[in-house]
């Protein structure tokens, strides 16, 4: 499958904002990438000071396909997420596959933020950029990520049990789970199915329009009328003569 022009893009949500990140996010940046909860879970360091927040912002988070998650609310960057397409993912995967990595502020954790943002990505990902499958990965403990993922639609692939991380100077054990193509458009034939009879189920009913088994039940009880009357007609006749 040939794989489309990856491009500057902003997308939306219910909630959020998902667009590049900007020199002016640096402080929203130190603010929740400081946090230890942060970090340490996805393998990286918390940020020491804002000035190492400001250098991160112009080197890896302005890679192509990264983006800050924004609050519709606020308009402040509370987080990050991102595809690695090809070769700039982890695994060195195929040119028409990528990886996804995230993380949003302590703050705003437990509020659906996280499937929210991956949600849109995925749609991207399949929908704009024509990719074929997608990777995700969460290391021993990080219970949050996993289930995520798992809301996401991705399934569990393998596990690598040990996983240096250069950063934090030790090992840890990383499971890989993924989510091809094909499974995101039957996922969301099954939801467009599932809404359109919750809709028809729950529409209000006319007393201009029947189903299908009420029509029928009404040519029935017209067609007995009509022998019953037909018969009525010739009884009298009968009785007449």
């Amino acid at each position: 499958m040939e794989q489309k022009e990856t491009q500057v893009q902003i997308m939306e949500t219910k909630r959020l904002i998902l667009r590049p990140w900007r020199e002016e996010d640096a402080e929203a940046l130190f603010r929740y990438a400081k946090d230890s909860q942060v970090g340490p879970p996805a393998g990286w360091a918390p940020h020491k000071t804002i000035e190492e927040s400001r250098e991160i912002l112009k080197g890896i988070l302005s890679e192509p396909e990264t983006y800050a998650i924004v609050l519709k609310e606020s308009g402040e960057a509370v987080g990050s997420i991102g595809l690695m397409i090809g070769e700039r993912s982890h695994g060195s995967l195929p040119p028409d596959e990528g990886e996804i990595g995230y993380w949003i502020g302590v703050p705003f954790w437990g509020q659906g933020l996280f499937p929210e943002a991956v949600n849109r990505l995925i749609r991207h990902a399949f929908e704009d950029l024509g990719l074929s499958c997608l990777w995700c990965g969460f290391f021993d403990g990080n219970e949050k990520s996993r289930r995520v993922q798992e809301k996401c639609g991705f399934l569990y692939h393998h596990t690598i049990p040990v996983v240096e991380l250069p950063q934090l100077g030790e090992t840890r054990t990383e499971h890989i789970s993924y989510l091809p193509r094909e499974a995101y458009f039957a996922m969301n034939e099954d939801a467009s199915r599932q809404t359109e009879e919750a809709d028809s189920s729950s529409a209000p009913s006319s007393p201009y329009t029947m189903s299908r088994k009420q029509a029928h039940a009404a040519a029935d009880r017209l067609f007995n009328l009509f022998f019953l009357v037909l018969g009525i007609i010739l009884l009298l006749r009968l009785l007449g003569s």
